[in-house]
């Protein structure tokens, strides 16, 4: 073979030696990018997974923490905001100086005197305030009609900020309208506008008419004249003041867990003892179950005339 030969050969060698470290780094270099496109998208769907993850658990919190549910603390104004409620022209005169509507087997505004007093703040929008009164309204009407309990519902109307037509305020009125004009109807209309199939959702909040509202009054057994003056809005202006006030009354405030220093809602009192609703799941215990037993009274004494819960007007809740 020639010397030319050989050259010749020793070239298309090299060339195809070349040729195929060429082929092998750019198989190489797309294996590398496969990879990395495939660990950005596990990395991608992992970050979705865990967003679900704490969605779900967030939701389940809420869901599962409605007992007390929303935070209604509020800065405190540079006014006096008790003063502050005290002026607003246009309040009911069933309330208390602090805004609470008394309902008891006397009469609104009038207490039983040997019978516990139970308070009660809530806001119509509220979903663990909704829990709560669907797990005892039914307990709570029959006690009140037998003189066994005074119950002093404060209303509220802070969630009007998750709203855009004022459902909180407009609710709460009607109903502090309903306790000042035609008091049998009030705690049927309350227990209407917390109905499970009614009550709006605060997370995909959608607009509630007042012919809405009027129709859960009618089917309350309110008459359709008074439930047309009750959605004049009367009481907004006082809910509002109540809004700045209440979240600053000391004795409100949680003393441990998430909420510590700070008032929400529903927020229960048993003669003037804060009443942790929290203690009820760790007992295992519903809303109807958790309250007789922190009153000491059994289930088949609720509605028995002359028969009153152990506590009495002044003692603390019993352990549950």
């Amino acid at each position: 073979m020639s010397k030319g030969s050989k050259a010749k050969d020793a070239e298309s060698g090299r060339q195809a030696i070349q040729t195929r470290q060429r082929q092998n780094r750019k198989a190489r270099l797309q294996a590398e990018e496969e990879a990395r496109q495939q660990e950005a998208a596990r990395e991608r769907k992992q970050q979705t997974l865990i967003g679900i993850i704490v969605t779900v658990v967030v939701v389940a919190l809420i869901a599962a923490g409605g007992f007390i549910y929303w935070n209604s603390h509020r800065p405190v104004r540079k006014e006096n905001t008790y003063e502050a409620v005290q002026k607003v022209k246009v309040k009911p005169s069933v309330a208390n100086d602090k805004g609470g509507i008394l309902v008891s087997g006397a009469g609104v505004g009038k207490s039983v005197e040997k019978a516990p007093t139970m308070e009660i703040y809530m806001d119509f929008m509220c979903p663990g305030c909704g829990a709560l009164h669907r797990g005892l309204d039914s307990t709570l009407t029959p006690m009140v009609k037998a003189g066994q309990i005074n119950l002093v519902l404060y209303p509220m109307s802070f969630m009007d900020r998750l709203t855009t037509d004022q459902y909180s305020a407009r609710a709460g009125s009607a109903a502090v309208y309903i306790a000042q004009n035609d008091p049998d109807h009030f705690l049927p209309f309350v227990a209407s506008l917390y109905e499970k199939d009614f009550q709006p959702d605060e997370e995909n909040y959608k607009p509630v008419s007042d012919q809405r509202i009027r129709q859960q009054a009618i089917k309350a057994g309110i008459s359709p004249a008074m439930a047309d003056r009750a959605l004049k809005g009367q009481y907004k202006a006082w809910l509002s003041a109540l809004n700045e006030y209440t979240p600053t009354r000391k004795e409100l405030w949680h003393t441990s867990g998430q909420n510590k220093g700070q008032m929400s809602t529903p927020t229960v009192r048993i003669n003037g003892t804060f009443w942790d609703l929290d203690k009820l799941s760790t007992a295992r215990l519903d809303y109807k179950a958790g309250l007789l037993k922190a009153i000491g009274l059994d289930p088949d004494q609720v509605g028995r005339q002359g028969t009153m819960p152990s506590i009495g007007a002044k003692g603390s809740p019993l352990a549950l």
